[in-house]
């Protein structure tokens, strides 16, 4: 219970006050330093992105993946349970104009995740054969502190590939048992099974998985999404007035429905909007460390995209579908909010679909985080470690689908946490660099 205790009053600190401004402060910082990277750039990131989708591109090797392969990778870990749960605690506890809090959050966080992925691609280096970088390469070799790089390595390690991967392992095995009623036991052994087939082929088998899976998952639910919008587009309009009306008087907002403050609307708006994106949390640029570039700034383009497919594209089409069916005053929330707002419209099918998409979701997500703490077990240990985290992974992902104890969700937010303060240290520190390398990369297009 003491534990339990320190855990909850950590979060509280951490989610509730610190971080929120630390990640928001960061991204603005960065939207002026850049002078709206975002906005100026949005359309030749878009086109770097789309414009060669359907190209043959070259498979993955030690020295890195393409630069879509590593946007696919960085969306795997982005685009998760957060995106079907996350919004739908967002709506009930901050009420609808969360999601427009939601979307100032994701403007913000694009300038910090091009900043990311800018320092990821200067201070990536190869160990014992292949290329691999990230915040713990920028910590250690920008701000010249190994002692801040050792302490987020570990944060993370823990938060992303051991307890944030019992997480996700949990809602995967969850969602099975509810609409097609398999052992949790069983799905937990697939899952490892699954898993550690994709682990042992190295970075060329999960850059191969990601660039298939992630497109086909993310077009299966919003396809899904818009149809659900379309059956109920009466509502639109409606949907929208009550995010807008929300974001400043959410007790205005459906006769009173939502007893909601304008504070918890933008605390809970920006917090799952941070949690979902990922942008400022030192996670992404991992993948983005690796991606064959000619210049760094050309990544941290394509790492813009990410939060506007996460955030923006797929996080919105979620609360668009919980308000248009009406769901929200059910009572529900989290995962079953989202699901009763399918059902709502699929009828039957509306569980297993949620389901299905639940499962892309989390399990690309196991593969980033996976391939992230890889990253940082290199950075502590070199490739001797990789087999004993790759063992443990294991474990704890069939321990994860037993498990329904709040204290694993807790933990995984502690961590999470935790490894988001020596990143935001280092992103304000070493800002002058993105700055400088922007600088370089528009006078070379020019």
């Amino acid at each position: 219970m003491f534990f339990e205790k320190i855990i909850g009053i950590t979060n509280k600190i951490l989610w509730d006050y610190l971080l929120i401004f630390l990640l928001v402060g960061v991204g603005v910082y960065y939207t002026f330093k850049l002078k709206f990277v975002q906005v100026r750039k949005l359309h030749p990131a878009m086109k770097q992105v789309f414009g060669g989708i359907f190209k043959k591109g070259e498979k993955a090797d030690n020295d890195g993946m393409t630069s879509f392969q590593a946007l696919a990778t960085a969306i795997a870990a982005q685009v998760g349970t957060g995106n079907l749960a996350g919004v739908a605690t967002a709506i009930i506890s901050g009420g609808p104009g969360a999601i427009f809090w939601m979307w100032v959050s994701a403007f913000f966080g694009m300038a910090t995740i091009f900043a990311e992925a800018v320092l990821a691609q200067i201070y990536k280096e190869k160990v014992d054969g292949e290329i691999t970088g990230g915040p713990a390469y920028y910590i250690s070799k920008g701000l010249k502190n190994r002692g801040l790089a050792v302490f987020f390595s570990i944060a993370i390690i823990i938060a992303l590939g051991f307890v944030g991967n019992m997480v996700q392992s949990n809602s995967i095995a969850a969602a099975m048992n509810n609409a097609f009623d398999v052992s949790k036991v069983v799905v937990g052994i697939i899952i490892a099974f699954l898993t550690f087939l994709i682990f042992t082929g190295g970075m060329s088998r999960i850059a191969s998985f990601t660039e298939k899976v992630v497109p086909f998952m993310a077009l299966l639910y919003i396809v899904g999404s818009i149809i659900i919008v379309l059956m109920n587009y009466k509502n639109i309009g409606p949907a929208f007035g009550m995010i807008f009306k929300g974001a400043f008087s959410p007790k205005a907002v459906a006769g009173g429905v939502f007893g909601v403050s304008m504070k918890q609307a933008v605390r809970f708006g920006v917090s799952r909007g941070l949690f979902s994106n990922e942008a400022g949390m030192g996670s992404t640029p991992h993948a983005h460390a690796v991606a064959k570039v000619n210049h760094p700034a050309e990544q941290g383009l394509v790492a813009i995209v990410g939060v506007v497919i996460d955030t923006l594209v797929i996080c919105t089409l979620t609360a668009l579908v919980i308000l248009t069916t009406g769901v929200y005053i059910s009572g529900a929330t989290g995962p079953e909010l989202t699901q009763m707002a399918f059902t709502a419209a699929f009828g039957k099918y509306g569980n297993p679909f949620i389901a299905i998409s639940l499962f892309f979701f989390a399990f690309s997500t196991i593969i980033g985080w996976y391939f992230f703490g890889e990253a940082n077990v290199k950075f502590l240990f070199g490739e001797s470690g990789i087999k004993y985290y790759r063992f443990l992974v294991i474990i704890f992902l069939v321990l994860g689908s037993t498990l329904e104890v709040q204290l694993v969700w807790d933990m995984a937010d502690t961590f999470n946490g935790l490894m988001v303060i020596p990143n935001v240290i280092a992103l304000f520190a070493l800002g002058s660099k993105v700055k400088d390398s922007l600088s370089n990369y528009e006078k070379i297009k020019n």
